[in-house]
């Protein structure tokens, strides 16, 4: 159960990325019926301000390395990249590893758990613009520079600013069910769930003029997820032709429309069995996969369970 969280900072620490942990982590929001976590701010030398990336903000960690003894996920935020970091640092993350606390890293946080040497042979990721300097520096790290997040378990890393909220938010779900991390994300005003295989960025940008965005149509799928959608249809609803639909979801989502929608019908499919009482094939028709085969296949893909097992961990009594 995830119940204390320690965040580890470091000089020349990246304030957005901390404070993404901040803000799931950190704040009280038992009012929304989210579980009150133990927030530890740690360092090296509690008390003493760190500098930080932005020029003239500082840092103060209020406990020292010893807090990571005690916590259940231990985050490293974004920091300057350098050739070498602090010594019990790295000897602090190897004992919180070696003792089975979940470690996750933000950005070039990937750096300070790689130096410790807990990346070797693990899928890792990181912002893609490092990708050849940390391939070049851990070379048995096993990184892909494409996707927003990696979870090995006890190990998740995480791409640049915005999917280190991303990663949290996953973690979260993993752990305390979707209820709890939409209730967070709701409140952070961000989507509670995109994908960690999502590509950091896509060729296409994203169009300047919104007057023509494709949340109508998404939120309508939405809406709709227990009926059959083809990129036809959904062309055609949204008034453009199949090619230019393809090229503009990808480009506003991510991924494709198939697994788009995938995505969320086994996200709905988690919040009915976390929430009603019925049964697997109810689900499957009532997300729009047909048949309890078929759900059992995509929940078992993304979640890495079965529907039953999730129901009997993460059910609402």
């Amino acid at each position: 159960m995830l119940k204390t969280v320690a965040v580890l900072l470091i000089d020349k620490l990246a304030p957005f990325e901390f404070g993404v942990t901040c803000e799931v982590f950190g704040i009280d929001r038992t009012d929304d019926g989210v579980p009150a976590f133990e927030f530890l701010v740690c360092g090296e030398r509690p008390g003493e301000p760190l500098s930080s990336t932005v020029p003239g903000v500082l840092m103060t960690p209020a406990h020292g390395l010893d807090a990571l003894e005690r916590a259940d996920l231990v985050c490293v935020p974004a920091v300057d990249i350098r050739d070498e970091y602090p010594p019990a640092v790295l000897e602090a993350l190897r004992a919180a590893s070696a003792r089975g606390a979940t470690l996750l890293s933000v950005c070039s946080g990937a750096f300070v758990l790689a130096a410790a040497g807990l990346l070797n042979g693990r899928h890792c990721t990181t912002h893609w613009h490092h990708f050849e300097e940390f391939s070049a520096r851990f070379p048995e790290a096993k990184v892909d520079p494409d996707v927003l997040f990696v979870d090995e378990g006890d190990l998740i890393t995480s791409a640049g600013t915005a999917a280190g909220i991303d990663a949290c938010l996953h973690l979260v779900r993993r752990e305390l069910g979707s209820a709890v991390a939409t209730a967070i994300a709701r409140r952070m005003v961000v989507p509670p769930q995109r994908d960690g295989g999502q590509r950091q960025f896509v060729d296409q940008p994203i169009p300047e003029c919104t007057a023509d965005s494709l949340q109508p149509v998404l939120t309508w799928m939405l809406d709709n997820l227990a009926v059959e959608h083809t990129v036809a249809a959904l062309s055609k609803r949204a008034q453009m032709s199949e090619r230019t639909f393809a090229r503009r979801f990808v480009a506003e989502t991510g991924t494709t429309p198939h697994k788009w929608l995938s995505g969320q019908r086994v996200l709905r499919a988690r919040a009915l069995l976390e929430d009603t009482s019925l049964g697997v094939e109810e689900v499957a028709r009532e997300c729009g996969f047909g048949s309890a085969a078929l759900l059992r296949h995509h929940f078992n893909r993304v979640v890495g369970v079965s529907p039953h097992d999730y129901r009997r961990t993460f059910a609402t009594s």
